[in-house]
């Protein structure tokens, strides 16, 4: 799994939307399987196994869970025109699809506007996986989401990557990225910071990195000028105490 990682406008979704073929790059090469590609549309990167979730879901909130999990993409039975939505078919792929990644779905004939965040994102992984995904790109899928949520929505990428699919996880939560990471790519308003593997760094590393050690140097000292109120000071404080942290 690689984590790209960057503060707001750090060109993450830019990145994102090069690799599955809404943009078109002006340098660089893409190599799928070894071989240099173009992408012109997401037809052409889906035609390739590279399927993105972005943080709308691309959901219908008063759909079903099973109407959702198809759309666009229904099974259909009978012949030549007299063809028809076989919802039976559907129904028992998606308990199917959602059982073997770990997902608890009450009932897919609930509407999709009833489930929780989390609950939202699985359903739009387990359907990516579904459909052929050999590269999953995920846009910020705990970004929106409380502690449990998110904790959640990571236990099902690593269940996406124990089935083999290869995972693009964009964040700028390095707490979410690093336990389940193996490789960390940093950006910061459209250049690289820098590649880094597991083994090659930690948590706290990568969040000075991300955050900008001389950067946040100079807020906690303004905020230390600025401070009328203990709240204020206790912030300051904890930055400074952040940046000297041994690791950091």
């Amino acid at each position: 799994m690689t984590c790209i990682l960057g503060d707001n406008g750090a060109g993450k979704s830019s990145f994102i939307k090069i690799l599955s073929g809404v943009h078109q790059s002006d340098k660089g090469r893409l190599l799928v399987d070894g071989e240099e590609v173009s992408f012109q549309s997401p037809r052409d990167a889906r035609a390739k196994g590279i399927a993105t979730v972005y943080q709308d879901l691309a959901m219908v909130p008063l759909m079903s869970i099973w109407r959702n999990f198809f759309l666009g993409a229904e099974p259909r039975k009978g012949f030549g025109p007299l063809q028809w939505f076989d919802s039976g078919k559907a129904k028992r792929i998606v308990r199917r699809e959602l059982s073997e990644m770990g997902i608890d779905i009450r009932d897919p004939d609930q509407t999709v506007g009833t489930l929780s965040g989390g609950e939202r994102q699985s359903v739009a992984i387990a359907r990516a996986v579904y459909f052929g995904a050999r590269v999953l790109i995920l846009d910020e899928p705990t970004s929106a989401l409380g502690v449990k949520q998110a904790g959640v929505v990571l236990k099902y990428i690593l269940q996406a990557r124990e089935r083999g699919v290869a995972v693009i996880f964009i964040t700028h939560n390095p707490h979410h990225a690093y336990p389940v990471g193996d490789r960390f790519v940093l950006l910061n308003r459209g250049r690289l910071v820098g590649t880094y593997t597991k083994q090659e760094t930690t948590l706290a590393e990568l969040t000075q990195m991300m955050a900008g050690g001389e950067e946040l140097e100079r807020l906690s000292k303004e905020l230390e000028k600025m401070a009328v109120g203990p709240e204020l000071k206790q912030v300051a404080q904890e930055m400074a105490q952040e940046i000297n942290r041994p690791g950091t």
